[in-house]
């Protein structure tokens, strides 16, 4: 963490990318779906919890700490969370996600894709300074969102004109 930040633009990032309430998260936890996606330190067959598994509860206790009591480590697993959870929307398989194990992986890390879009990284969503949460992103939000609503930037080309292919219109010149 860097002085200038000052675990600001951490907070922010953490808070935009952990969607879920520490309750929620927790009841998640407990869930077979949860315990069955991950990776494990100790391989599968190694058994044990699984990292995204630990972190979640990582997570829900930073969660119901105040601000003002984080350390530099808990930081530092903030920016891990934040990284993730952006890597791995980024990967967002096509169709329906709602019982898939790329969206329960995910909620083991406090993010519920169903739940809404990502910010673009650096935005600004409320006073990180004011020591609470940002105002989460709400189904009704997804209108202004200049992404369109799925969390992915749309392509800014214009769509190509109606009609057959043509040498021109594909750029081959006659020669």
């Amino acid at each position: 963490m860097s002085r200038a930040d000052d675990g600001q633009d951490t907070y922010r990032e953490f808070a935009d990318a952990v969607n879920m309430k520490p309750g929620e998260l927790s009841k998640w936890l407990e869930t077979d779906e949860s315990k069955q996606v991950g990776w494990h330190k100790g391989g599968r067959s190694g058994g044990g919890e699984s990292v995204g598994h630990e972190s979640g509860r990582k997570i829900i206790d930073l969660l119901r700490r105040k601000r003002g009591d984080l350390s530099e480590g808990d930081y530092k697993h903030m920016r891990k969370v934040a990284g993730y959870v952006r890597r791995h929307m980024a990967q967002r398989p096509s169709g329906d996600v709602r019982d898939t194990k790329w969206r329960w992986s995910l909620m083991n890390w406090g993010h519920d894709p169903l739940k809404g879009p990502l910010p673009p990284p650096g935005a600004r969503r409320g006073g990180p300074s004011s020591g609470t949460a940002p105002r989460r992103r709400s189904a009704g939000d997804r209108g202004a969102d200049p992404r369109g609503g799925d969390g992915f930037a749309k392509p800014r080309c214009p769509a190509p004109p109606p009609g057959p292919p043509t040498p021109a219109r594909l750029g081959v010149r006659g020669g």
